[in-house]
């Protein structure tokens, strides 16, 4: 009870980083070892460990990811086991040195080719085992390769049903997990460096916002692809994944050029025009990004682009009153080149906004109805 208690409170204390995906990813696992356990013990295989860790390594977050990571387990495994059963059979090892030798032959080929290929990566584990294996169990290195390609097989195929069967998750509800994720930390660093242009910036606080979009951007465009693998073996349906990925993508782009225009405040005059703007539309803008976060994640459509348009509108009005009555004209060259920069990346704001909430419509309706659609949403 007391180890219980532990547990509980530790979940209870990482709350925000553990949820029901990675839970479920940990059942998976286990079930995956115990199925292959059971299976193995019950067809006699000679080596059960290889099929509980091939279980293991198989049973990934996604089913699209466990499909990859079972074909490329597979043809790695066969391929190393045919070339390592040969070499053992063609080439004498009976002393020491023959058997260094013998190994070298059998690792260095397939090692290139792994560096080559990733996907056969364990293409030379598997030929050592080939070939090391029987001179511990005294057996033929043929029923050594066939012992390797039946306890690897009997692996991968558990943890694959596994992961079909059990709590699935699929690669396309971890997209729109990432991509939820993302725009809410887009949010929050477009409202830090809006608040720069008027009451200057929190470095270390965007820093580290700016840290969190890259890696949530990456592990959105893995789960993409894993959603595309989905697709193509008929395994779910739903939009393309390519204009979400570069949609964000590209706001990410504009979070980059306003971060240059907004490294210092205006001028204390300038800011006494634009600021009330400014702050209009800094949060029309964190409102939209953080709404669209909600509908996606939630497959609803996404959120009305009025508001933003309203104050993107009431800002530029007042920039261009600014130059009617002459208050750019004895700026600074870097001031002005930073304040006009900023209108830019508010306009290509604006033009990506237009594209996510395209996007956000797309995936929405694929929430509804099984579909796959075809219409691209963005440039």
């Amino acid at each position: 009870m007391e180890l219980w208690a532990r547990v509980t409170t530790l979940l209870n204390l990482h709350r925000t980083q553990i949820g029901r995906t990675q839970i479920g990813l940990g059942l998976r696992i286990t079930v995956a070892a115990l199925v292959a356990l059971v299976l193995a013990v019950a067809l006699q295989v000679r080596l059960p460990l290889w099929a509980v860790l091939t279980a293991v390594i198989v049973t990934q977050m996604s089913v699209g990811r466990s499909l990859k990571a079972t074909v490329d387990y597979l043809l790695g495994t066969v391929g190393g086991a045919l070339y390592g059963g040969a070499i053992a059979v063609l080439v004498p090892h009976s002393s020491e040195v023959a058997l260094l030798a013998t190994l070298a032959l059998a690792i260095a080929p397939l090692a290139v080719l792994a560096a080559i290929n990733p996907r056969l990566s364990v293409a030379p584990i598997t030929s050592i085992i080939v070939l090391l294996v029987p001179t511990i169990t005294h057996t033929s290195p043929i029923e050594s390769a066939l012992d390797r390609i039946l306890e690897v097989g009997l692996g991968a195929l558990t943890g694959l049903a596994v992961s079909f069967l059990v709590l699935p998750s699929r690669a396309y509800t971890l997209a729109r997990q990432s991509a939820s994720r993302a725009l809410d930390l887009m949010a929050a660093a477009l409202g830090e460096l809006l608040n720069g242009m008027t009451r200057g910036l929190d470095t270390n606080a965007l820093h580290r916002l700016q840290d969190d979009i890259g890696p949530a951007l990456v592990a959105l465009n893995e789960v993409a692809s894993e959603a595309e693998q989905e697709k193509s073996a008929r395994l779910s349906s739903g939009p393309e994944t390519g204009p979400l990925s570069r949609t964000l993508l590209r706001l990410r782009h504009d979070l980059v050029m306003i971060g240059r225009s907004a490294v210092a405040p205006l001028p204390e005059a300038l800011q006494a025009r634009v600021g009330a703007p400014l702050a209009a539309l800094r949060t029309a803008a964190m409102d939209y990004l953080r709404e669209s976060s909600r509908a996606l994640s939630a497959r609803q459509g996404p959120p009305p682009l009025g508001p933003f348009e309203t104050t993107l509108c009431g800002y530029v009005n007042e920039i261009a009153a600014l130059r009617r009555d002459g208050l750019t004209r004895n700026l600074p060259g870097d001031v002005t080149e930073r304040f006009f920069a900023l209108g830019f990346g508010l306009e290509q704001l604006h033009q990506n906004f237009k594209d996510l909430q395209r996007v956000v419509t797309e995936w929405s309706r694929a929430g509804k109805r099984p579909e796959v659609s075809g219409r691209e949403g963005s440039r």
